[in-house]
């Protein structure tokens, strides 16, 4: 915790940089304190990469904190501080933004969306231009969170997709959801929220018994997790995520990469572009490892029993 809340400290802290090493311009849609373990990844990739923040790298942050209206702006005075490379790592919007803002900076991702879906390159195997980097395949996972969700909630009447109406990660969420819907012959309703009052009202909403809550992975909800995990659990509704992160706030359940080897690969392909490599030329790497978590406490606090079976297959369990 502590080691979080000193890379956080780093993160927004501005301060004098080194003279005569390479600039790294790091931008994001949410903020430091939220993203404080992501970013100890990146760091992490970096400097296995051999490259240390403070040392033989600096890097400028810039994080809209949820504003993803700032993010052009941002985007726009890294270029002209003539940054070295440009890493939206955890951020699908700052990684859009930036894929628009420059067509010569290279551009390192780390996204939940299919990044040829939403425009960041040409094809997996071949980006093409100047944007490369991982993708965590959240969006497409979303079919085996609606069956972790059915196994935890087998009495459920009522699922729920819910998504941020801004974010470009909606539309696939959605179609993905949709197909594992059918295959279990269920169907679900969405729910939209882009600001915290509308948060508000969709848990006020809701009906009082038996409903599910799947959310969309997004950089606007994993912000507010601890606010939402409360909720869900005030309110009495079971809720899945796409990161343990949600359930060490006190969700339910999650399944999804692990982020931090996801945001550490994003720090290796960082080093990688400031040793000379170029992002036509590493291909978008795809997760090896996934994780399921779940929270006993909060299954015990919404009457839920945990399969044993599920139970085996959980990589990590809160009790």
């Amino acid at each position: 915790m502590l080691a979080g809340a000193a890379v956080a400290g780093r993160a927004r802290a501005g301060r004098a940089q080194p003279a005569g090493v390479p600039v790294i311009g790091f931008l994001h849609s949410g903020a430091p304190e939220q993203n404080a373990k992501r970013l100890a990844g990146f760091l992490e990739g970096l400097q296995d990469g051999g490259f240390v923040d403070g040392k033989s790298v600096a890097i400028e942050y810039r994080w809209a904190a949820g504003h993803n209206d700032k993010l052009p702006e941002m985007a726009a005075d890294l270029i002209r501080r003539h940054v070295a490379v440009i890493v939206t790592a955890g951020s699908t919007p700052a990684s859009v933004v930036a894929k628009k803002a420059t067509a010569t900076i290279p551009v390192i991702f780390a996204v939940g969306a299919d990044p040829v879906a939403v425009g960041l390159v040409s094809s997996l195997a071949r980006p093409g231009g100047n944007v490369t980097g991982v993708t965590s395949l959240n969006v497409d996972l979303a079919a085996k969170r609606f069956e972790v969700a059915r196994e935890l909630a087998p009495q459920a009447e009522h699922y729920f997709a819910v998504v941020n109406p801004t974010s470009p990660l909606s539309g696939q969420f959605i179609k993905d959801l949709g197909v594992g819907a059918a295959s279990l012959g269920i169907r679900f309703d969405t729910l939209r929220a882009s600001n915290d009052g509308e948060i508000e009202a969709l848990f006020a909403g809701l009906p009082q018994r038996g409903a599910v809550l799947l959310f969309c992975p997004d950089s606007f909800f994993y912000i507010r997790r601890m606010r939402i995990a409360g909720l869900a659990t005030q309110h009495g509704v079971p809720a899945i995520f796409d990161d343990r992160e949600y359930v060490d706030a006190g969700a339910l359940a999650s399944y999804g990469a692990d982020w931090t080897q996801v945001m550490r690969t994003a720090g290796d392909y960082t080093a990688r572009i400031l040793k000379g490599a170029k992002p036509a030329d590493l291909p978008v790497v795809q997760p090896a490892r996934f994780v399921m978590a779940i929270n006993l406490k909060t299954a015990k606090a919404l009457g839920l029993g945990v399969p044993p079976f599920l139970l085996a297959q959980a990589d990590e369990v809160i009790e």
